[in-house]
């Protein structure tokens, strides 16, 4: 018996790419796609004459979201602004958590690509998350957030060189001179934007780069506090810490506090993300605010409208703007 799978095979695309040719929604292939599969069903004598939800093609209304975690607080208000746009439009969340393992990124995707979602909202890319790719190569509806690898893909991230480059502006143009910076796990290349952006922001204002003011995220809280710890011993002329996410800002702030110093008088500290607890700290966190409700809205809203067939036919990434919210730990 001649079935979609056999089509998908027959074509080399997904079942979900076959399902989406034959579906009575106006779904976004690509035409050198659409006539592979027609010309793969018209070889094989697949002409079929309806379709059940899910297994032949028509609407879930599920719309998978991965998220690496939901204790960063940068997740919920990303995951908020997804469910209340789609809510409204019908659609349900399936929340998957990735825990930045490409094992269970693959067993998730494996699981809901053939006829249980609609399409994915991946916030927990990675840069071997082959499995997405080949969603993404297949053209089946992604939207990338937060997390983008120049993938040709719909995506709603921020500049994180920029973001970073005005962060340390703003600190140099406080009088700060030496500024130590502290960094997340290497495998995400959020980091990496942003380091470079710190590197041109120090560079343009004539200060030479120094290595051994970089602290890597490599084995956990317990580790980052200790290595923040001893570079503050060895180093005495650090005026200001750049942490790369609040999270480290705190266990930035931590350290600083045990040592005996004072912040901001002896040391600024100016995180990344304004979580909710950054204004409960004492004093009061400085940071780079992300639009992450806006983030997960616009995101959703891109979702629906690749899947019914609106808005743009080539992938568009949407840049959004960040602010730098000064608190006291910096005045």
């Amino acid at each position: 018996m001649i079935n979609m799978k056999k089509v998908a095979k027959k074509a080399n695309v997904s079942i979900s790419t076959v399902s989406r040719v034959f579906s009575n929604k106006k779904y976004y292939i690509k035409e050198s796609t659409r006539e592979k599969v027609l010309a793969a069903a018209k070889e094989l004598g697949y002409f079929p004459n309806g379709f059940t939800a899910g297994i032949h093609g028509a609407a879930t209304h599920n719309i998978a979201l991965f998220v690496p975690s939901i204790s960063n607080e940068m997740f919920p208000p990303i995951i908020k602004g997804a469910e209340d746009f789609l809510r409204k439009k019908g659609y349900n969340i399936i929340l998957c958590i990735i825990n930045d393992d490409l094992e269970i990124e693959k067993y998730y995707v494996n699981k809901l690509r053939n006829g249980i979602v609609d399409g994915f909202i991946i916030c927990s890319m990675l840069s071997k998350s082959d499995s997405i790719r080949k969603l993404i190569k297949e053209e089946f509806p992604v939207v990338l957030v937060a997390r983008y690898y120049n993938d040709n893909c719909n995506a709603v991230i921020i500049d994180n060189f920029q973001a970073s480059y005005d962060a340390v502006n703003y600190l140099l143009r406080t009088g700060k001179k030496r500024i130590a910076v502290v960094l997340g796990p290497k495998e995400l290349n959020v980091y990496g934007q942003r380091l470079e952006g710190y590197k041109e922001a120090i560079k343009n204002a004539g200060i030479e780069f120094d290595e051994k003011l970089i602290i890597n995220e490599t084995s956990g809280d317990n580790g980052l506090y200790q290595g923040i710890t001893e570079l503050l011993k060895r180093d005495s002329q650090i005026d200001a810490i750049f942490a790369t996410n609040d999270h480290k800002a705190i266990i930035t702030m931590k350290a600083i506090h045990d040592l005996g110093l004072k912040i901001p008088d002896d040391i600024s500290v100016l995180g990344f993300d304004n979580i909710k607890v950054s204004t409960m700290l004492n004093p009061p966190l400085s940071t780079v605010s992300q639009p992450f409700y806006e983030m997960g809205k616009l995101a959703a809203t891109k979702i629906y409208n690749i899947i019914n067939g609106q808005g743009p036919k080539e992938p568009v990434v949407d840049v959004l703007n960040t602010e730098i919210i000064i608190r006291k730990t910096t005045i």
